[in-house]
Formats: structure tokens, C-alpha cells, sequence
């Protein structure tokens, strides 16, 4: 099979064969009972064993550890769609690997093909996958999911194919035939198509289980769902995760990853899903984001997590740096020619600074000019407690002690005293 970097929207694509399953014509309705929707009428069976063992795929040629797992970026992948339907039908086993093919079941061959059809009057892109699907479990053969709607449709059969396209995909209401359901908490689609790809059936199921088993284990079996399912595009990004999860607003949108280990399966459940962090080592794209919006999403990301706070401290520690130096040159000074017998504890309120620099080697820059206000404010209120612990300045340097706000006071002082001379002399003159 030929292996398509990018994926592609099911019902939209424009790209090759083994890129979209709704290459051909619509297939001629079949008649038969509700329950033949979902008969092995097609050659379903021969792909894998039921048990999930994958005769001939070794882990070392299509697992995590082939050759080429991880060399190629991963952002930008996702062709840009609005919605996505799964139709849950049997398992990995079974299915094709094409589902729109003769051979394909009667269900997911009408749906794929009624889709085709009426492509032209779908206004939102929409991609069709199947996922798991067992009758008697939460998703039954059937049944079908819609995000980010979050909505579910109970049993669908090929008799209501076109009802259905028609009322929900094309008109964007509600299936009357069919009751709906809220979804609730996040979904988890992995790609284990072993019968499109080799990588995707070595690395797909194994992905699944160490899900299962996380979930389990963290009793979310109520909150956090997880299936296995077709092509999503990319296989050799292999092991592929879609994760539908509410961020936090409450807003659900779809999530790309690719080159999925299950050493990152528990980063997925606790930063994605718990926390609503996206794993950027691993981001593929998004749903309703075109590739090149997803290329600039993941630049912001990484400029508001790191780079651009890097740059602003950085700029603003040397431009303090340089406030903080001309201000400290004349009090060196001072503490080195003034003030004899002061070595030790320094002059005024340089000791008290220099104590606390001391005290903390790794303060930046722009932090000590903080110190030295901070400092030149304690040490005027010990003033007024015990001026004589410690000497005074000489008159040479009394200005290193005095601060700009003082000398902004007196100023102030000063003129208003000079504003009320003048007052006061004109009123003189009137009198």
C-alpha cells in the first residue's frame, strides 16, 4: 500500500485510492432483514486472528522500533475538517482494508457511498471511520458517534442509510428515526487497521490495550473511552491517536498524535485529557484548523510556553542590569574610599544590601535594584529605633544615602513653599 503523509478528510478527499474510502461508484441497494446489516456477506475474515496476533508483523520492522519511527515532523498532517462520524461495526479482525469495496460489509459500504453521493451538499468537511463496535457493549454494531457534536445514534441499519445522511449530515438535524444521545467525558480512537498497513496492526493494538489498562487502573472506565479503529491517514506516523476531550471551557475539538509509544500513553491521560495540556512532541494538528493554522498554533504554543518569556526576561534583566550598575558604581565607591572601619558591614544602606545579595547568590540583575529600595527603606525606619548601632556616613558621601523620593519631596517642598510666597505677595500687593 502506498503510504499517504497527510490524511484526508474520507468524504472529501481528493487524493489516491488508498487515501479515501469512498473511491467508486454507490453500490446497488441489497435487500434483507435489520439483522443483515450486520452479516458477514463480505470477505470480512482472513486479516488477523482473533486473538490480535499479527502473523508476520514483527515489532522491529513495523512496530516502535522500525527504522524510520520518528524522523518525520508531525505538525501540519491533519487535512483541515469540521465533523467527524464513527460508525462502530465489529473489530480490527474483520475489517478490510477497504470498507467501500465489494468485498465490505453491506452497512459501512452504503454509509461510505451515500456520503460520496451527496458530498456536494455536506457543508461541513466530514470524515467517516469505523470503530469498534460489539453488540451488548456501550457501542454496539451500529451505532454511530458524531464530534465534536457529542452525539450518539443507536443501531443504524443499511435500510436507513440515506435517511439518515440526509437528515443529520446534509440538513444538520436530528435523525428522528433513530433517538440521540449525549456524549459525555473523552474518546479515544487508535488506528489498529492491520489490514490497510502493517504499522498501524503492529502498534495499533498494543496501544489500545496499555489504554484499557491505564483506564482500568485509574477507575475512568466511566469517564474515558477508548476504541480501535480504520485509516485515519498517515500510516507511517503509526501509532496514530485521535483524542476527543473537553478542554477548559468545556469546548470539544479532535487532536491529532502520531508515533503514539505506550510510555506516552499515561502522559496522554493525565496532561491531554486530565489536565487539557496538548503533548506538542507529538501533535499532529487538530480538527477545524487548516494545516497551516496548525503549524502557527503549535509556534504560539511554544513561544508562550518558553521563547517569548525567555525574551521579555531576558530584555528586561539587561535593561535593569544597566539601571541597577549606574546606580551602584558611586555606592562602591563610596564603600570603598568612605566610611573607615566600615569594611564589614559596609556604608548606610549598602550593608544591608549586600547582606541580602550575600545571602542569595543566584538573584538576577534586575532583582537587586528591587533589594536596594526594599533596603533603603528598612534602614530608614531602624533610624528611629537605634541610630547609634550604627556609624554615620561621612558629609563626602551623605548623598548616597538620601533617595530619590526624598529628593523628589523636597523639591516639592520647596515649590509649593515658593507658590505660597508668590500667592502671598500678591495678596499683599492687593490689600
Amino acid at each position: 500500500m502506498d503510504d499517504f503523509g497527510r490524511s484526508s478528510p474520507i468524504v472529501f478527499s481528493s487524493g489516491g485510492a488508498d487515501d479515501s474510502i469512498l473511491s467508486g461508484g454507490e453500490p446497488s441497494s441489497q435487500a434483507g432483514s435489520a439483522a443483515g446489516s450486520f452479516q458477514n456477506d463480505g470477505l470480512l475474515s482472513g486479516f488477523a486472528t482473533p486473538s490480535g496476533d499479527a502473523t508476520g508483523i514483527s515489532d522491529a520492522d513495523f512496530g516502535f522500533q522500525r527504522p524510520d519511527f520518528g524522523r518525520d515532523h508531525l505538525v501540519g498532517t491533519v487535512q483541515e475538517y469540521d465533523r467527524h462520524v464513527f460508525l462502530c461495526y465489529k473489530t480490527p479482525f474483520v475489517w478490510p482494508s477497504h470498507l467501500e469495496a465489494p468485498e465490505s460489509d453491506r452497512l459501512p459500504r452504503l454509509l461510505s457511498a451515500a456520503l460520496a453521493a451527496r458530498m456536494p451538499d455536506i457543508k461541513r468537511k466530514t470524515r467517516l471511520t469505523i470503530c469498534e463496535g460489539e453488540d451488548g457493549t456501550e457501542s454496539s454494531n451500529g451505532d454511530i458517534l458524531i464530534f465534536p457534536d457529542m452525539i450518539r445514534y443507536r443501531q443504524l441499519t443499511h435500510f436507513d442509510v440515506d435517511n439518515f445522511v440526509e437528515e443529520v449530515l446534509v440538513k444538520d438535524t436530528e435523525w428522528l428515526s433513530g433517538a440521540v444521545e449525549t456524549l459525555t467525558g473523552s474518546y479515544v480512537f487508535v488506528c489498529a487497521h492491520g489490514s490497510r498497513d502493517r504499522r498501524c496492526g503492529a502498534c495499533g493494538p498494543v496501544l489500545v490495550q496499555k489504554f484499557r489498562q491505564e483506564i482500568n487502573s485509574r477507575s475512568l472506565q466511566e469517564q474515558v473511552f477508548v476504541s480501535p479503529c480504520t485509516h485515519i491517514g498517515g500510516h507511517k506516523y503509526a501509532g496514530n491517536v485521535i483524542i476527543f476531550s473537553p478542554n477548559s471551557s468545556g469546548e470539544v475539538t479532535g487532536h491529532w498524535y502520531g508515533y503514539v509509544t505506550p510510555d506516552d500513553v499515561r502522559a496522554l491521560l493525565e496532561q491531554h485529557i486530565g489536565k487539557g495540556e496538548i503533548l506538542d512532541r507529538l501533535w499532529r494538528g487538530q480538527m477545524g484548523l487548516s494545516e497551516e493554522e496548525q503549524r502557527k498554533s503549535l509556534e504560539l504554543r511554544l513561544k508562550l510556553n518558553s521563547g517569548a518569556t525567555d525574551d521579555k526576561i531576558s530584555s528586561e534583566s539587561m535593561q535593569s542590569a544597566s539601571e541597577t550598575n549606574s546606580s551602584m558604581n558611586g555606592v562602591k565607591a563610596s564603600a570603598a574610599s568612605g566610611c573607615p572601619g566600615m569594611e564589614n558591614s559596609g556604608c548606610c544602606q549598602n550593608g544591608a544590601m549586600k547582606e541580602k545579595l550575600e545571602n542569595n547568590p543566584i538573584v538576577e540583575d534586575d532583582a537587586q535594584m528591587i533589594m536596594e529600595k526594599k533596603s533603603n527603606k528598612e534602614s530608614k525606619a531602624n533610624n528611629s529605633k537605634g541610630a547609634s548601632a550604627r556609624k554615620p556616613c561621612p558629609m563626602p558621601t551623605w548623598y548616597e544615602c538620601w533617595e530619590r523620593e526624598d529628593t523628589y519631596a523636597v523639591f516639592a517642598v520647596v515649590a509649593a513653599l515658593a507658590s505660597v510666597a508668590v500667592a502671598y505677595g500678591y495678596y499683599r500687593q492687593l490689600k
